[in-house]
């Protein structure tokens, strides 16, 4: 039957005719959807790590809500560019073209290298005097040749003192001269307020956003790319004006709700038969939207 699935994408065809339950694992599997934006996202990050050593590096500051696709967008682009083991480098050492850390969520400068050397595999103590873990951290930066620096939840500066905010901001840029790389910071609106907050640090860094999503031909587009690689044996029509505004309604614009949304009712429709997601079947899935979900009664 599989040839009858005009609905879906060719390379999916094939698993609609699979039993319910690997269909619904299939499902709840995280998937990479491409958008316009999250392709504008990656290109310019593309051009940061193919960009020569200068005195000044550009960077990228990518900003959006929660769960709005950030960290897709930059595990993306750090799996295209993976490692390279050190038993295949000439030097001896792994090479590390796009190195991701999180900015502690207790942030200061001991805590942030400490997260670099465990990214890098590099042993260290929670003793260890911050000059030994700067040391340490930039010595691994060079051996490895980091060239893109990716610091995802970077609002999380701003959970710190007014000095340990001052320092890590004079740190990020110092890092970026120190060891001509580009950096891409990744966080919320508050991301922006931190860096902006900072002259020398609002001039190298380059916002790039992603807003909540509207009602548009991208969403439209966005919907039916899901749509085609959810195998469900009959069509959604998730474009079409009722759903989608009933999904983007919900999911207050937000990507990961929406894809939430659609996942939880492509599981109902798959173990109800039903087989397509309708805006019934929708409700009945319980989806809470975010801003109520503080509200909800325990």
């Amino acid at each position: 039957m599989s040839e009858a699935y005009g609905h879906l994408h060719a390379s999916i065809r094939s698993v609609a005719d699979d039993s319910a339950e690997l269909r619904i694992r299939r499902i709840r599997t995280d998937r990479w959807v491409s958008y316009a934006r999250a392709e504008s996202a990656l290109a310019a990050m593309e051009d940061l790590l193919n960009f020569p050593k200068r005195t000044r590096m550009p960077n990228l500051l990518l900003v959006g809500p929660t769960n709005n696709g950030k960290t897709m967008i930059v595990e993306k682009f750090r799996r295209a560019h993976p490692s390279t083991p050190a038993s295949q480098t000439e030097s001896g050492a792994a090479h590390v073209p796009v190195l991701r850390v999180q900015m502690p969520a207790g942030p200061d400068e001991p805590r942030f290298f400490g997260a670099v050397l465990d990214e890098l595999g590099y042993p260290h103590m929670l003793t260890d005097r911050i000059t030994k873990r700067q040391d340490g951290a930039l010595r691994m930066m060079r051996e490895t040749q980091v060239r893109v620096f990716v610091i995802d939840e970077v609002h999380n500066i701003l959970s710190g003192s007014r000095l340990q905010q001052r320092r890590l901001l004079n740190l990020l840029r110092w890092l970026g001269n120190e060891l001509q790389i580009s950096l891409v910071a990744v966080g919320t609106a508050e991301a922006l307020h931190a860096v902006q907050s900072d002259d020398q640090l609002a001039n190298r860094f380059e916002p790039v956003g992603l807003p909540p999503w509207r009602a548009g031909s991208e969403y439209e587009q966005l919907l039916s790319t899901l749509e085609a690689v959810l195998p469900l044996r009959l069509p959604s029509d998730l474009a079409e004006p009722e759903i989608a505004h009933k999904i983007l309604g919900m999911a207050e614009g937000i990507l990961g709700e929406i894809v939430s949304i659609v996942v939880r009712a492509a599981v109902r429709a798959v173990s109800s038969g039903a087989e397509t997601i309708t805006t019934d079947l929708i409700d009945q899935t319980g989806f809470i939207a975010p801003s109520q979900r503080r509200r909800v009664a325990v």
